[in-house]
């Protein structure tokens, strides 16, 4: 049995009320015994990937397709270009939802698209749209944003924090170095701090107007947004976010984090204290 347990947190409500419905073992008071099916997409943050939005300003439907072929080639090139078959993956999918998306009429309102992406890939699209925008391809800029239910922008420990292990998911540290660590680099839009069901949620958004100074700062936010929640993430323990906090190291050198060292529990168990 599985649970689609998101917002209104209802196994935690059982255990309130005094189900046992918590593992033998378990060591917090969210180790429930039936799993919740969103922890699916938790090993889908600790590689980077989450809810990347953008918005055309325009409000023109062909500025829209532009930037869905904008990300159809910018996903084929990193598909050919990426060793990891966990993340390769993930760009597949994002292939083919892009491809599928227009088709299926999803546009209600604004001219808008919601695409899972990583650190590349959110790097790779807002840098090529900016481009789009400065070359005079687009009849307007696109701003640029993401859900709060992302890689590094929400602590909840029963939703986007249940796979923090480490003893950190019931604080809102994540969510609150998340946004001074973008107000530093300046959104060129707008950031907010929140709290609605959460313990710490941030949002932001930003305008791509095509300029130089815009280019620069996105490189510098987006950088942050996402390597802030993998880093915290491989503190935890989580091994795809190791290796993916590692290879943003590799790609770009000025990333310095430091890494925790695993150990096995059987040598913990051998030691006398």
């Amino acid at each position: 049995m599985h649970f689609w347990d998101y917002g209104n947190a209802f196994l935690v409500e059982c255990h309130r009320a005094g189900a046992n419905i918590l593992k033998d073992n378990a060591k917090d008071d969210k180790s429930f015994i039936f799993p919740i099916i969103c922890k699916t997409l938790w090993d889908i943050f600790s590689l980077g990937f989450g809810p990347f939005r953008w918005v055309c300003s325009s409000g023109d439907y062909e500025d829209l397709k532009i930037t869905d072929q904008i990300a159809i080639e910018l996903l084929e090139k990193l598909i050919n270009s990426t060793e990891s078959e966990l993340v390769r993956e993930q760009y597949r999918n994002n292939l083919e939802w892009v491809q599928n998306a227009d088709g299926h009429n999803l546009v209600v309102g604004s001219q808008a698209r919601i695409l899972y992406s990583d650190l590349r890939g959110r790097i790779g699209l807002a840098s090529a749209f900016n481009d789009a925008v400065s070359q005079g391809k687009l009849k307007g800029p696109i701003i640029i944003s993401r859900d709060h239910h992302d890689v590094g922008s929400v602590d909840s420990p029963f939703r986007e924090t249940s796979n923090i292990e480490d003893g950190s998911a019931y604080t809102a540290d994540m969510a609150i170095q998340n946004a001074i660590g973008i107000s530093f680099r300046g959104p060129h839009g707008w950031l907010f701090i929140m709290v609605v069901v959460l313990v710490g949620e941030c949002w932001f958004g930003m305008l791509l107007d095509g300029s130089t100074e815009v280019e620069r700062r996105l490189n510098q936010m987006l950088h942050w947004d996402v390597t802030n929640g993998i880093s915290r993430r491989c503190w935890s323990g989580n091994l795809n976010a190791s290796e993916t906090i590692k290879k943003a190291m590799e790609i770009d050198g000025r990333l310095k984090v430091t890494l925790p060292n695993q150990t096995d529990d059987v040598d913990l168990d051998e030691i006398n204290f």
